[in-house]
């Protein structure tokens, strides 16, 4: 008899977890994804939406078909982890055997009077930015991201992707500024990719503002802790975010789901987490895949499947664009940290998500 195997959430994490699921169990497993979206949004391309490049979206059932798993529409309220039941908010129950909670996160408004960077294809308010540039109404924009946000990757290709815009449209005498609570640009990464994108930046004519917290903009500062002030026309913001809250999934103040190197969630039987939505600081695709492996693993030998689940060892990558070459970047937990215009592997500056099983996946859909 195959194990009920229950992921809540249709985005990276839970794509990944099925994808894994039905590699590493075959038959032994019957997956079905709750989503309250129909469209897998492959997000990492919005940065590049305000300068005319179009969002790549896939149809969810028909990727979850290809997966061999079935998908329902709506979303999880509460999770019964003893009767091991995830109840809808419309008041239907789903009994499962094993549950993984990938809902993602919820975006809030990063800085009071910044305009918010939200990843939507038809946001008027940063097009608004992109377009007050190009034509010389705005003169200096600075791009921040609220502290507590720890994937600022976004941050600097919208700075870099302005400045290749302006260039491209021939506007002289704007300036660009970059304020980040980080001590150097992308240290997540390490030293050298830190080092390679202040350079980078510095090439452009982008200044950077580092260990600072911005606060709130006025209109023509934006204050910032401890003690800065720049002077700005409009500020463009990453989010804020937080867990999306399921009744019975242990969480954190913030929203987010602790888990162990298995994906476990404690306290929760037969429950794991995977992706933005657990307390793993870094929100990033390519984690989420190797937090949804790692969960998919533990499932499989739970269920029987001959193999030796490994630990969530994060392995951080990423694809930056510049607006010219794109900069393949590799660091973090013992990594050497590495900043290079030539692509490792199969890599290509069009899979911003590099995971395992998905980005393949997503090559032939």
């Amino acid at each position: 008899m195959s194990s009920r195997v229950l992921i809540v959430g249709g985005g990276v994490a839970g794509l990944e977890a099925a994808i894994a699921l039905r590699e590493l169990a075959r038959d032994r497993v019957e997956v079905e994804i709750c989503s309250p979206r129909e469209d897998f949004v492959y997000r990492p391309f919005a940065v590049a939406a305000p300068y005319g490049s179009r969002m790549l979206t896939f149809d969810l059932r028909q990727l979850t078909t290809r997966c061999e798993a079935s998908f329902r529409l709506g979303s999880v309220g509460s999770i019964d982890s003893e009767k091991q039941r995830a109840r809808m908010h419309d008041g239907e129950e789903i009994s499962y055997d094993h549950v993984i909670v990938a809902c993602g996160t919820r975006l809030l408004a990063g800085v009071a009077g910044a305009v918010t960077f939200w990843g939507a294809a038809d946001d008027s308010r940063v097009q608004g930015v992109v377009r007050g540039l190009r034509e010389r109404r705005l003169h200096r924009v600075a791009f921040t991201m609220p502290a507590g946000c720890n994937w600022a990757l976004p941050l600097y290709e919208l700075a870099l992707l302005a400045s290749s815009e302006l260039s491209r449209a021939g506007v002289d005498g704007a300036s660009l500024v970059v304020v980040t609570p980080e001590d150097t640009p992308l240290q997540s990464f390490g030293p050298r990719a830190s080092e390679r994108l202040a350079q980078l930046l510095a090439e452009r004519g982008i200044e950077v503002v580092a260990a600072a917290q911005p606060v709130k903009f006025d209109g023509s500062l934006l204050t910032a802790a401890p003690n800065a002030t720049i002077e700005a026309d409009a500020v463009l913001s990453l989010p804020h975010m937080e867990g999306r809250r399921i009744d019975g999934v242990p969480h954190d103040l913030d929203g987010f789901v602790a888990v162990d190197g298995h994906g476990r969630v404690s306290g929760m039987q037969h429950g794991f987490a995977a992706g933005d939505v657990t307390s793993f600081p870094i929100k990033q695709g390519g984690i989420a895949t190797q937090q949804a492996d790692v969960a998919a693993e533990a499932i499989a030998a739970e269920i029987g499947c001959d193999l030796d689940p490994e630990p969530f060892e994060p392995i951080l990558r990423a694809v930056l664009w510049t607006g010219a070459e794109p900069m393949y970047l590799t660091g973090g937990n013992g990594q050497a940290s590495i900043a290079s215009n030539e692509p490792p592997g199969q890599v290509e500056a069009r899979e911003k998500i590099i995971g395992r099983y998905l980005t393949p996946f997503l090559q032939g859909a």
